[in-house]
């Protein structure tokens, strides 16, 4: 009778996990057809022109690799006008891409649209709940936090830690330069050949100019953000400058299919961690430590000094992240592990883009022989810019970086570098209602009618949108014909469709976007670059060392050509000049 029953029960089980497995297999199957064929008949996109492909194709190299999407929007362009659709995942997955400021001043200012969530997972899990991950009322909060530390007066009491490391940085370029034989890397092979090799050449040695100004953007934000001392320019081994590297070399690398299916199935991560996820785990634990260390210090200093922090004296972004989060609400405030993922962030996003910004500007340069001349004679022109500065009687660096700030020349070759090399080469959003997009360009609709501008295209909820920023960087209707060339003499000169109010990017640029998600740290950014410029120009000559190609993996990195597999790689010949 037991048998009985127990054989009973077993096919009662079967019969239960049969009729489950079946309404999964039919939930699977109408979410599919609905996915494919059904919801793509209504999708309001279908009705507006763009390119066509087969069921699965998607368009993400043309749209994403920097190598084709120049050329690929310029076609798009001229062929379907400023607004168009293009395949996501496939046929089925429409989205929109626009070069019409109207339609990205709308996005970029609308609550309406966010980061799609699968972005901000990403991040989240790298970075933790920084200011990139988050959306909302929490993100216009903490924007309000952190204000303060990217105001001007912050950002020049900061300018003695940009000068000390640039002049470090130069230091080490001379000692290099000097002896050049130590600098010789057998692991990677010969380089191919420059654009063009200039005669006679002034060269002395050939430096990975990505890879130092890595190292000396990282000590600058270490000791600019928390007053930590990495001296990665001396010794890329401390525990946490190792710690961050590690995880933002994971990050460069993209999200590869498996990491796709985890943001859907996370536990699958947990069960089978992989090389990529042990890495960043053991990362994330270095930082956490030592960060918590950090904040507790600080926080017990200032609290020292004064428990309402109106007083504190630390200029690093850490002290008046705490200042400001001790003086918000209780409700407001951050948590620990907050601040921690803020500064992450900052790392990242500051370091590493700003010292592309740099790498990027140097290879121009090379390049662009007359105007690397014309820059360091504008600079040579400014005393005490071309010696130590720091020994002169009287010297002040805040001054000294206002002085370079307003540099013109400098100036427009720094925007003409962000402008032709922006270290994010775009970005998404995902309507989070159905909308309504004005437009000011018409849009010809696949069965030939034409939206007139100061209409509107109508969006659904869930629908994607891409923010090209490179092709707005690039377009020849704001830019003139030469918009993909080099000419830092335009910034003296700009047409009205490169200035305010027809453009509304931060310093004429969609390099640092614009609205409630612009980046807060552009000022930080660019009089950096400014310092680490006008400190190095003087002292070297820097011509082309091999072909340099762009791949986009979170930022937009350089490598050797036809040397993709060595990674990020800028190497440019460098000689001393005699001054």
């Amino acid at each position: 009778m037991l048998t009985s029953i127990a054989s009973t029960l077993s096919l009662s089980l079967l019969k239960a996990c049969g009729v489950v497995l079946l309404i999964l297999v039919a939930r699977g199957l109408t979410w599919l057809i609905n996915m494919m064929l059904v919801a793509p008949m209504f999708d309001p996109l279908k009705k507006i022109q763009g390119p066509d492909g087969s069921p699965l194709q998607n368009h993400f190299r043309e749209v994403m690799d920097p190598s084709v999407s120049p050329h690929t929007h310029e076609k798009w362009v001229k062929s379907f006008g400023k607004t168009f659709r293009f395949h996501g995942f496939g046929r089925h997955d429409f989205r929109l891409l626009s070069v019409d400021f109207c339609v990205m001043t709308h996005i970029l200012n609308s609550p309406i649209y966010e980061k799609p969530w699968q972005t901000r997972t990403l991040l989240t899990n790298l970075f933790g709940r920084g200011l990139f991950a988050i959306e909302g009322t929490e993100h216009k909060a903490l924007r309000k936090l952190i204000a303060p530390a990217f105001s001007t007066q912050s950002i020049k009491a900061m300018t003695p830690i940009f000068f000390q490391k640039a002049e470090e940085l130069r230091d080490k370029w001379e000692s290099l330069a000097s002896s050049p034989t130590s600098i010789v890397d057998a692991k990677f092979p010969p380089l191919p050949a420059p654009p063009y090799s200039p005669s006679p050449s002034f060269a002395e040695a050939v430096i990975d100019v990505a890879h130092w100004f890595s190292l000396a953007t990282f000590d600058v934000i270490g000791l600019a953000g928390f007053d930590y001392h990495f001296h990665a320019l001396q010794c890329e081994s401390e525990e946490i400058y190792l710690a961050y590297r590690n995880m933002f070399r994971i990050a460069d690398k993209g999200p590869k299919l498996r990491e796709l299916i985890q943001l859907y199935f996370p536990v699958l991560g947990k069960i089978f961690p992989n090389e990529a996820a042990c890495i960043t785990n053991e990362s994330q634990r270095v930082i956490s430590e030592a960060g918590q260390r950090l904040i507790q210090s600080k926080k017990c200093a200032i609290l020292a000094e004064k428990t309402s922090a109106h007083e504190i004296k630390e200029k690093d972004i850490l002290s008046l992240l705490i200042k400001s989060n001790l003086s918000a609400d209780i409700s407001g405030r951050l948590s620990d592990a907050d601040l921690l993922s803020q500064l992450s962030t900052f790392l990242f996003a500051g370091s590493d883009s700003t010292s592309l910004t740099m790498s990027w500007c140097i290879h121009l340069l090379s390049l662009h022989p007359d105007v690397q001349a014309r820059l360091r004679s504008e600079l040579n022109s400014m005393s005490p810019c071309a010696s130590n500065s720091s020994s002169i009687s009287g010297y002040s660096a805040p001054t000294h970086a206002e002085t370079i700030d307003v540099l013109p020349f400098l100036d427009a070759v720094v925007r003409e570098t962000l402008r032709l090399c922006p270290p994010v080469h775009g970005t998404m959003r995902v309507a989070t209602r159905d909308d309504n997009i004005p437009i000011s360009s018409p849009i010809v609709l696949r069965n030939g009618t034409i939206i007139q501008p100061g209409e509107t295209i109508h969006l659904r909820k869930g629908s994607y949108v891409h923010i090209p920023i490179e092709a707005l960087n690039f377009s020849t209707d704001i830019w003139g014909e030469d918009a993909r060339i080099f000419n830092p003499d335009r910034w003296s000169s700009l047409p009205h469709t490169a200035r305010a109010p027809y453009h509304p990017g931060i310093a004429n640029l969609m390099t640092f976007s614009f609205g409630p998600h612009a980046c807060p740290g552009w000022k930080f950014s660019m009089l950096q670059t400014k310092i680490f410029l006008a400190t190095l120009i003087p002292h070297f000559v820097f011509e082309p060392a091999a072909d340099i190609q762009k791949f986009n993996a979170i930022l937009t990195r350089p490598y050797v050509y036809d040397q993709f597999e060595f990674g990020t790689r800028l190497p440019v010949k460098i000689g001393r000049l005699n001054l």
